[in-house]
């Protein structure tokens, strides 16, 4: 069996946001391969995890370390961590009106490869790629002219994202809560995405309140968040349970 090399791994981390402890000592250790989803109730945590890992500047980590590919990340700017493979799907996607999709990417694609000390993608591999990804995620190419989510609907903003990181190709890709506000259909092509861009050589973490995205992003491992630490991991099951059951009977557990 091949031995997967761990990706990311949290030891102990405590955050805090505005003054307000909010991660009060996460542990968790993400595999090359693997796929997580962080779950819980709103209020617990799990956008606050997202945010520090990518190094938004508003929260600010009190103790513990995070380890991307064993570097600790605690110095590195949020540009930095980006160029180094860390990819983070919002919530609510911002517009960019004047900026066009092929723009937008093709100066996040070398601006990465500046920062790892290699030249501009040259514009002919660009266009194919484009292309390339565009088929693998049914993607119609007169969308790539169009303005950053400017007047988008919300799956077309979250099909966006997901097309960012096909072209980016990151080696941990964080979705936070990609399924809201997404009906069915939209949900199957985020989805569909995601598990096209699925590798050996990289990890997912799925932020989400509910079941329904892991019915077609299938994780290899569930953890419950509640009020700022992982209180139980599981398998895909212990998902299904949290929507038969919501989040009272791990409230009850905990304080049993």
């Amino acid at each position: 069996m091949v031995k997967k090399n761990i990706m990311l791994k949290i030891k102990n981390l405590h955050a805090k946001v505005e003054g307000k402890d909010i991660l009060k000592g996460i542990n968790l250790e993400i595999k090359a391969g693997e796929v997580h989803a962080i779950m819980g109730p709103n209020g617990s945590g799990k956008s606050t995890l997202a945010s520090v890992i990518t190094g938004k500047e508003e929260y600010e980590m009190t103790e513990g370390e995070i380890l991307f590919e064993k570097e600790n990340l605690e110095d590195i700017s949020p540009e930095e961590r980006a160029h180094k493979g860390i990819f983070m799907s919002f919530q609510y996607p911002i517009e960019i009106p004047g900026i066009t999709t092929t723009n937008f990417i093709k100066t996040a694609i070398n601006e990465t490869r500046k920062a790892r000390g290699q030249n501009d993608m040259p514009a002919k591999d660009m266009l194919k790629m484009l292309r390339e990804k565009c088929d693998l995620l049914d993607i119609d190419q007169k969308f790539l002219s169009r303005s950053i989510n400017d007047g988008f609907s919300g799956g077309e903003k979250k099909r966006n994202e997901i097309f960012q990181m096909a072209m980016l190709e990151p080696k941990l890709a964080i979705l936070d809560e990609t399924d809201s506000g997404l009906d069915i259909d939209a949900l199957k092509i985020v989805a569909n995405g995601v598990n096209k861009l699925k590798r050996q050589d990289n990890a997912v973490m799925v932020i989400t309140h509910y079941q329904r995205l892991l019915d077609h992003i299938i994780p290899d491992y569930v953890h419950v968040l509640f009020d700022g630490k992982i209180v139980k991991s599981g398998s895909k099951e212990l998902a299904v349970e949290l929507e038969k059951k919501g989040y009272d009977w791990i409230k009850e557990e905990i304080k049993e």
